[in-house]
């Protein structure tokens, strides 16, 4: 392990200057899912599931309009992609907490599609201003960012919402988004290797080799059909060849091993959503539900420790296999009878949350050509995005059904199921390409 790496790192001002425009764009949205839950529960005096609703609105706005901003962040570049987030930002969540419940529900979609998209634009940005190793660890130095993030984001939207009001809660958060997304138009960062600012360093021959022939491979049909309708005048392609051709071109970065990485974005949401629900349900069920900080602070804390040792590690690891076993440490934490025994066993599954994301962002960083990476790390944000929406209703209709410890269960076994038939479908297809060689 080299852990001067970090000091290198971020001795480089472009580097330093994103993580921390990162940060400060994320914490009003980590503060936001507080803010919205506690405004419908005491302001509008709804129950739970009707915040949950709002909520899950909200996450499937965000999960279709990540790969759109995304998309628009490469063909337009940042500061024009970014105009109508930092618009929307500011103008919807500064009426939403107004409206009644219904147009709050329409309010929360759109502005989840139009989200400022931090997650992606910082991890693009990232993938061309570092190279080598030391992509690897600016990934997870934005990840651990994000873990200090979400250990006082929260705790701020409380304090917001039980102490001033829920309205002005809102209204902050979306006018404070809208501010980091201007900082960051002002800034700028480079999104691709042409531009200003970019020092990624070329990859090696045998990564452009693998690129080269995911990239022919995916490409392929869209390319069989174009140099048919070419190579025969007046030939026309068959009815719904040329669609699928146009298909198959603006999805010709999803290979396999994209599609891998995809699975685990999804996993690592299900769990960590999972395991968030299942933390307040334990301590409710023991009445020491105040207690809940401490326990956030140790699963967060580990995390903090767990990314910094990865990204000082020399070496990759499959984010499958650090998914697997971030699923199953997750399970013994149903277990715990008390807030010390709760706080004790999230240390370990704790440990590879920061890993697990940090190894997958590299994957995508590696996998796919930067004139399509941002609609890739879209993609991916959507993936990770859905896996939170599945997480918590089902470790939630666990826990109505057995208990608290039910929803652990459900979310670890769930993705480590999935982390297991995903290696032993590379183990299959390993096995039929060397048969083949």
């Amino acid at each position: 392990m080299n852990f001067a790496i970090y000091r290198e790192l971020l001795r480089i001002v472009p580097v330093r200057r994103l993580l921390l425009v990162g940060m400060i764009a994320r914490f009003p949205h980590s503060a936001a899912g507080v803010l919205l839950t506690l405004h419908v529960v005491q302001t509008l005096e709804r129950g739970y599931a009707e915040a949950g609703a709002v909520a899950a609105v909200m996450t499937i706005g965000i999960a279709v309009g990540a790969p759109w901003r995304g998309r628009r962040v490469d063909l337009a570049g940042l500061r024009r992609a970014l105009i109508p987030s930092v618009i929307a930002e500011a103008l919807i969540w500064s009426i939403a907490p107004h409206l009644p419940y219904e147009w709050l529900l329409l309010a929360a979609l759109v502005g989840g599609i139009f989200t400022l998209p931090v997650f992606s634009v910082v991890r693009q940005s990232l993938g061309v201003l570092v190279s080598g190793e030391s992509r690897r660890t600016a990934f997870t130095l934005d990840a651990v960012s994000t873990e200090v993030i979400f250990m006082g984001g929260p705790a701020l939207g409380a304090v917001l919402a039980t102490q001033v009001s829920t309205v002005l809660g809102l209204t902050v958060v979306g006018l404070s988004t809208a501010v980091a997304g201007l900082f960051l138009m002002w800034f700028n960062p480079p999104t691709r290797s042409s531009q200003p600012g970019a020092v990624a360093g070329s990859p090696s021959a045998a990564d452009d080799d693998e690129a080269a022939v995911e990239a022919m491979v995916a490409s392929a049909p869209a390319r069989v059909f174009e140099a048919s309708a070419e190579l025969v005048p007046g030939a026309r392609p068959a009815r719904g060849v040329g669609a699928r051709a146009r298909v198959a071109h603006s999805f010709g970065w999803l290979t396999l091993p994209v599609g891998v990485v995809m699975v685990v974005a999804a996993g690592a949401g299900l769990v960590l959503a999972g395991t968030d629900v299942g933390i307040i349900a334990v301590l409710e069920d023991n009445n020491r539900a105040f207690e809940l900080g401490w326990v956030f602070l140790a699963w967060c804390a580990a995390s903090v420790v767990g990314g910094l040792v990865y990204g000082a590690m020399h070496r990759p690891v499959s984010p499958l296999v650090l998914l697997l076993l971030m699923s199953v440490l997750t399970i013994p934490m149903g277990f715990a009878d008390s807030t010390f025994a709760l706080a004790l066993l999230s240390l370990a599954p704790g440990l590879l949350c920061a890993p697990v994301l940090s190894a997958a962002s590299e994957k995508i960083a590696h996998l796919v050509e930067e004139d399509r990476r941002g609609e890739a790390m879209g993609w991916y944000g959507s993936a990770l995005t859905s896996g939170v929406a599945l997480g918590a209703p089902l470790a939630g209709l666990l826990i109505d059904s057995v208990g608290p410890w039910g929803g652990f269960v459900a979310v670890g076994g769930a993705a480590a199921s999935l982390s297991l038939l995903c290696l032993a479908a590379q183990q299959v297809r390993r096995r039929r390409g060397r048969r083949v060689s």
